[in-house]
């Protein structure tokens, strides 16, 4: 008996154990259900919410946020800003206890209504107030220098007077002698919203070296730090036999304020590579929230460094020295002149490389890491625009909870989502439709298109940029932003905003679900950009800047390839699992190296390492020729040298191999040639002209987010790289699902696909076969009947005034019946009769010329969708017809033709402080350097052409 127990222990355990490494690899069996993933706040798109003045009432705030909330936003993020001329009364200072009373009130509200909300960690950006002292605003590196020969003193005093400057945000003229000290002493400060400031001072002196040149060059023999030698600011000391370069350093104060800041906001900007700074800086976020639950606040956000979009960067912390001697090993006391880029070309740019890397640390280690520590010792995180940072940004974001990137191409808007990936984090933000076209002239499909771009580049978690508060008692077109598309109740797009809204989180709730499915980690070396001299002393904005990354990035992904960004930090954190690299939840085929010059030993030696335990690390050129900076570089290149020697390559076609341990390393010439020799394959559909993202589910399947990016319509056979028998099929647009048509071909399953230009639809792969319902695919059985009764046009929203109704039988652009026509903007209803249509369908497509901008359909006062792009087609299901049918459609135009009607007559709408409305095209500045419309015709508005209804059958 005991033997029979043993015998079933040990099946009982086999089973167990059978069922863990299934649910390791698989999480949960697959279903084949059709089932839409859970609409939650996070995945609705969020806005950003500018807050003018911090002048909310607690009855404006609800009215808001119940207006964004039926909009289809899931949360918004706070940012004060500039006040707005003429409510100066209303004004609440940043921080207050009046100012916190309205957030706890806020956060209650937006609880209530299901909404989340974040905050900005200052008034305005980038972080800085009027708290913010010299001790721990953002410096800079003044610098002189002086030449000696043998037996000769320096007669001239050292010191560096600060060469005074003033310049505003909005361009206003001032005389720095007017501007008191501090710059916080200053009266209005909303009036006159200074940029930058430099006080005329003798600045604190750093450092002086002597520095004895190597005879006709600029190589240096010996340098001599001279600093205590400096008394009342004249240097006590005689030149020894030779030529001298005498170096001083100076401290400057930088002088960035804060941009776009609040009343009680305006003030420095911090020094970013400052422990003590951040840290003094978000102890008065402490004192002021002391006492109020901000419990339900979810992130906190840092909307970029921005710090050197001024005059000249804040290249200076007063900790480098030491900081620099810890991370580098050697005193950049020795290397001033290299720094300047005074000595020998090789050895200004190592030290200039070291000195980036450094400030890379530093803006690590001392602002982003504690910024995240303060926020996650409140049970918060925080979201993160690390681009624009002098750093590596993918290490800045992988210190993030939520990174959020911005941009307009794929390969630049994966910065962010890529170290999601690596350090498994499912949200990667971003900030979208940031100045799409000039002021009032963005339509929903732009919008749209932003949009797409971003889901396509791996970001789930989408913010407007954005959303200005603006109270109920405020006139059309209320209070706006100086650069945004205005996603207000008050643009006349509002009432069809929902739309992209619901596509939007419908589209992410698939791309929030399972894990990243990339399969190439391509490597971002940033040490030949490091040891490249500039204009400035920083590198800044574009992440992936060297021109090879752009290139391998840009080449990939137009031929089907999928990959994430890994940087020197995050690659020591991958490791090799069945020949398979892994890197936070994730699993990648092979690591791709672009063209590089230098590379930190320490990731060569990871990089085959990899490959000795069985992973292929692929070079794009050659192997790494050198180290970087000037640290450690003799026994790092002796290192490199001698891994180098252990690798022995073959010549195989096109490619060098060298098989190292369980893996392989390859050299190659051109990306073809390693992509054909490449056990990585693309997406095929690729070359159909579409584009793809894939999510991996719990179930081992597949989420696919596939986009056809082309300007005319797809129709045909698609595979996917997967392993599936049965797919589904989810239109994030419509909200239509169903199962795909399927094929055999050459043993593998292909699905038939349509998509108009720039649709999208939501794929699921499935291993098993099943049936059910499949998806609507429709094709015509008959001519295209014109509609040709009468149309009833009724202006129901908008102005300068309500038009009068007009009945027509021929539809054109509504400008062009009379001037209270021209200049409308708003929303106006179409309606019809359908002809008696027949019941032998399975539907009928309605299809419009031409819309100006959006048409939201109803038949028979049933909702069919909104249409915003072309071609402006929607079908009308056969079952609601009766006989009787009244078609309906509420057009809504932009915003532009009433915008221009009140700058042709003068109407004063452009009432903020600060930039006020800035143009984003010189064609459309006006006589006081701001946006203007007067000279704007009208655009088309409403609906054009003919309006045809073609019978429709359900493709079998």
């Amino acid at each position: 008996m005991m033997k029979n127990h043993k015998i079933y222990f040990r099946l009982f355990f086999m089973l167990i154990l059978s069922l863990c490494v299934s649910f390791e690899s698989f999480g949960i069996e697959e279903t084949g259900e059709i089932k839409w993933p859970e609409i939650k706040k996070e995945t609705k798109p969020w806005t950003r919410w500018w807050i003018q003045g911090s002048a909310v009432t607690k009855k404006d705030i609800t009215a808001a946020l119940e207006a964004y909330q039926k909009a289809g936003l899931g949360g918004v993020e706070i940012t004060p800003i500039y006040g707005v001329k003429g409510k100066e009364d209303r004004f609440i200072d940043y921080l207050s206890p009046k100012w916190m009373e309205m957030l706890v009130y806020t956060l209650n509200e937006a609880k209530r209504l299901g909404m989340g909300v974040d905050l900005a960690n200052t008034s305005g950006w980038p972080f800085g107030g009027p708290w913010v002292d010299d001790e721990i605003a953002c410096k800079n590196m003044r610098s002189k220098t002086f030449k000696l020969q043998g037996g000769q003193q320096l007669s001239e005093k050292i010191e560096y007077i600060e060469k005074p400057l003033a310049y505003t945000q909005n361009w206003l003229k001032v005389n720095i002698e007017d501007v008191k000290y501090p710059v916080t002493a200053n009266e209005d400060l909303q009036k006159i919203p200074y940029a930058q400031i430099w006080y005329k001072r003798s600045l604190p002196l750093i450092v002086v070296t002597a520095n004895k040149l190597v005879k006709g060059q600029k190589k240096i023999a010996e340098t001599i730090d001279l600093t205590d030698k400096v008394k009342d600011g004249f240097l006590e000391w005689t030149a020894p036999p030779g030529e001298w370069l005498v170096c001083a350093l100076f401290q400057g104060y930088h002088g960035k304020m804060v941009e776009r800041a609040g009343p009680g906001g305006e003030g420095n900007v911090i020094d970013h590579f400052s422990e003590l700074a951040i840290k003094r800086y978000l102890k008065k976020f402490d004192d002021a929230f002391k006492g109020y639950d901000t419990s339900y606040l979810r992130y906190y956000f840092n909307d970029s460094y921005e710090v050197d979009d001024a005059v000249e960067s804040a290249n200076w912390t007063p900790e480098l020295f030491v900081e620099f001697q810890k991370i580098c090993g050697y005193d950049l006391k020795q290397y001033i002149p290299a720094l300047l880029g005074l000595a020998d070309e090789e050895t200004n740019c190592r030290v200039l490389h070291d000195y980036r890397a450094v400030i890379s640390e530093l803006m690590l280690e001392r602002f982003t890491k504690n910024w995240q520590s303060w926020a996650e010792k409140q049970g918060k995180g925080i979201r993160n625009q690390a681009h624009g940072s002098p750093a590596n940004a993918l290490d800045l974001y992988a210190a993030s909870d939520v990174p959020e990137t911005e941009g307009s191409t794929i390969s630049d808007i994966k910065s962010a989502p890529s170290t999601a990936h690596l350090t498994g984090k499912n949200l990667a933000s971003a900030e979208s439709c940031t100045l799409l076209n000039e002021h009032f002239q963005s339509r929903l499909s732009d919008v749209k298109a932003a949009n797409d771009k971003f889901l396509l580049g791996g970001v789930n978690h989408i913010f407007y940029h954005g959303t200005d508060f603006s109270p109920q008692d405020a006139p059309w077109p209320g209070w706006l932003f100086y650069a945004a598309v205005h996603f207000t109740p008050a643009n006349s797009f509002w009432d069809d905003f929902g739309a992209i809204n619901r596509y939007v989180a419908r589209a992410q709730s698939f791309l929030q679900a399972g894990k990243p499915s990339n399969d190439i980690l391509l490597y971002y070396g940033i040490s030949d950009l490091w040891s490249t001299p500039g204009k400035e002393m920083f590198h800044y904005f574009h992440t992936f800047k060297t021109v090879s990354m752009d290139e391998c990035g840009r080449y990939l992904l137009s031929k089907g390839y999928s990959w994430d960004a890994v940087s020197d930090k995050l690659l020591q954190n991958v490791k090799v699992k069945k020949d398979k690299l892994t890197a936070g939840r994730n699993t990648y085929k092979t690591i791709i190296v672009p063209k590089m010059k230098y590379m930190p030993v320490e990731t060569f030696e990871k990089l085959i390492n990899l490959s000795k335990a069985g992973a292929t690390v692929s070079f794009y050129g050659n192997l790494p020729s050198d180290i970087p900076g000037l640290a450690h570089l003799k026994q790092d290149r002796k290192k490199l040298e001698s891994l180098k020697k252990r690798l022995h390559f073959t010549d195989e076609g096109d490619i060098r191999i060298c098989r190292y341990g369980k893996g392989r390393i390859i050299v190659f010439n051109a990306l073809p040639d390693l992509l054909e020799q490449s056990e990585v394959k693309p997406e095929s559909l690729y070359s159909q002209g579409l584009q793809c993202i894939r999510r991996l589910k719990d179930d081992g399947n597949f989420y696919y987010f596939v986009f056809n990016p082309s300007k005319t319509k797809f129709s045909g056979w698609v595979n996917l790289n997967a392993d599936y028998r049965t797919c589904a099929l989810y239109n994030p647009m419509t909200g239509k699902d169903g199962y795909a048509r399927t094929r055999v071909n050459n043993g593998k399953t292909d699905i038939w696909m349509e998509l108009n230009p720039n649709e999208s639809m939501i794929v699921e792969t499935f291993q098993k076969t099943y049936s059910g319902n499949l998806y609507p695919y429709y094709k015509p059985i008959g001519e295209s009947l014109v509609l040709s009764d009468n149309w009833n046009i009724t202006f129901v929203k908008g102005g300068p005034v309500l038009p009068e109704k007009k009945t027509v039988s021929e539809l054109k652009s509504w400008t062009e019946y009379g001037e209270d026509y021209a200049y409308f903007s708003g929303t106006a209803e179409y309606e019809t009769r359908l002809p008696l249509l027949s019941e032998k369908t399975d539907a009928w497509r309605l299809q419009l010329d031409n819309v100006y901008e959006s048409a939201a359909v109803y038949i028979n006062d049933t909702y069919l969708g909104t249409l915003f792009e072309a071609p402006y087609t929607i079908d009308i299901p056969t079952h609601l017809l009766n006989g009787n049918d009244v078609l309906k459609i509420r057009v809504s135009n932009l915003m532009a033709n009433r915008i221009a009607y009140m700058d042709k007559k003068g109407l004063e709408w452009k009432i903020f402080y600060n930039l006020n409305i800035d143009s984003k095209g010189r064609m459309n500045v006006g006589e006081d350097g701001r946006f203007s419309a007067k000279n704007w015709d009208p655009r088309p508005s409403g609906i054009s052409g003919n309006v045809t209804v073609t019978p429709m059958v359900l493709i079998e």
